[in-house]
């Protein structure tokens, strides 16, 4: 995507981010740096923290109504210990987006939204190789709203401008 000037620090950015995201579970980060590495297992898709969490990532993935992009948020998602295990059991098997969709909650905290843990989900298994889609309950939260209605590219930019300097706060 093209650049913009940010309408925050009035600087130029080469590129238009139409991705943004978590690199672990909201709970995850919750966890003392210390004790990560022995009550935690984290790989870029799937999370368990002390044997009974059980986390998937995935995609929500937004419309963009002036354009035929589509901005996406890499978001975690809390799962069953038998949904999780399904997951897992079917992780690289072909003919795997043929599985019914899993009640997740959202577990990825999106700090420009009003609270965003524990939004109900559904969890749509994609082909091996990409990650599952989200599909948030319909309800009035802004998210959710924005993921049915879509968003326009002044939205992605205000997103990219939120995101870069809510990092610096």
């Amino acid at each position: 995507m093209a650049g913009y000037t940010c309408k925050v620090c009035g600087e130029y950015h080469d590129e238009l981010p139409m991705s943004h995201g978590a690199a672990a579970p909201a709970y995850w980060y919750g966890l003392p740096e210390a004790e990560r590495s022995s009550r935690a297992q984290l790989t870029p898709d799937l999370c368990v923290i002390d044997d009974q969490h059980y986390f998937v990532a995935g995609n929500l993935e937004i419309p963009i109504v002036d354009s035929e992009s589509r901005f996406q948020w890499a978001v975690w998602v809390s799962l069953s210990a038998q949904n999780y295990q399904r997951t897992v059991e079917f992780f690289r098997q072909e003919g795997r987006e043929n599985e019914p969709p899993y009640f997740g909650w959202l577990s990825t905290e999106i700090g420009i939204y009003p609270e965003t843990l524990k939004l109900k989900t559904m969890v749509h298994t994609n082909v091996v190789g990409v990650r599952p889609s989200i599909e948030l309950e319909p309800t009035g939260h802004p998210l959710a709203v924005e993921q049915r209605q879509g968003i326009t590219m002044a939205r992605v930019q205000e997103i990219a401008e939120l995101i870069e300097h809510l990092a610096e706060s």
